[in-house]
């Protein structure tokens, strides 16, 4: 199970695709789980792999989220107890510590999971223009500083998918259509490499959207050897705090009308139909208490 799901990760990091790995690092029974399981945690809730049952991953789904929606590379210690006395609003409590979450769930027969939850993002994807001394030094300075390079000469080449750079330092060939299609495509940091005067003057030609277009190309730290004009524009891509990757919209959250647990909605989340709405539940359990007497629960 843990090789294919770690084959599976791997394709994720390929395809570029955000996403948590959780493992369980500690159990107490009853909990059917054991330490070593471990799950994907998509962003928009879908759990593959297994960490416990379905009142689990209802917490590990909302966690997720947050740790998708924070900085890149976070992590969580996230230590999942049976829930407070009934009567109590359950959810999660002040951090024990830095980096470690404690959430009452109040659906749990019993025992004590502790995972550990980590972020794992796509690298900065920059691509870069030309076939020149800047070009080269841009792709070898970025890939060492864990960026995603992708150098084309190719001015017809199409801007990458989540792009979060496009930069053009081909000298003056080529360099009004590729910085056309890096505006349109709506990359966050589009520069060009060139003097003032003369970037001045591409961008006059260039027309309308050309103030989104950084000219000359990253910070001005008196850089003059490629290598050097490569750690600017890298730094400027730091100082601006340009993503890595767009962020997707959060999922969808639901109160389940049982127990009182916030659900992310997902593909797999249970629900029903009552009263002309759908409504969301943690686990079986849950689901079935509902339709047995929708109106103790406000349907």
């Amino acid at each position: 199970m843990n090789t294919e799901l770690l084959a599976r990760a791997d394709g994720l990091r390929a395809e570029r695709v955000p996403f948590v790995l959780a493992t369980v690092v500690r159990a107490e029974r009853p909990t059917s789980a054991r330490p070593g399981d471990r799950a994907i945690v998509l962003a928009d809730g879908t759990v593959e792999g297994f960490v416990g049952g379905a009142c689990v991953s209802t917490t590990l789904r909302a966690q997720s989220a947050e740790l998708l929606a924070g900085a890149p590379g976070g992590t969580t210690l996230l230590r999942i107890a049976p829930g407070p006395a009934a009567g109590l609003s359950p959810g999660p409590a002040a951090p024990a510590a830095p980096g470690t979450v404690i959430v009452d769930n109040p659906c749990l027969s019993g025992g004590t999971l502790e995972l550990f939850l980590e972020a794992v993002m796509p690298s900065t994807l920059v691509h870069v223009f030309g076939e020149t001394p800047i070009a080269r030094a841009l792709a070898a300075v970025g890939e060492a500083a864990g960026y995603e390079i992708r150098r084309t000469t190719d001015p017809a080449a199409p801007v990458p998918a989540g792009a979060a750079a496009v930069v053009v330092a081909s000298h003056g060939h080529d360099e009004q259509p590729v910085l056309r299609a890096a505006l349109a495509a709506k990359v966050p940091y589009v520069a060009l490499v060139a003097s003032p005067k003369r970037g001045a003057a591409v961008l006059a030609e260039l027309g309308e959207g050309s103030e989104a277009v950084k000219t000359p190309a990253g910070l001005d730290i008196g850089a003059r050897a490629p290598g050097e004009v490569a750690i600017s524009i890298l730094a400027e891509l730091i100082a601006r705090g340009v993503p890595a990757a767009p962020a997707g919209a959060p999922p969808e959250t639901a109160v389940d009308p049982v127990c009182g647990m916030t659900v992310t909605i997902g593909p797999d989340t249970l629900r029903a139909e009552h009263a002309g709405r759908d409504w969301y539940f943690c686990a079986a359990g849950c689901r079935r208490a509902f339709l047995a007497e929708p109106a103790r629960y406000g349907g």
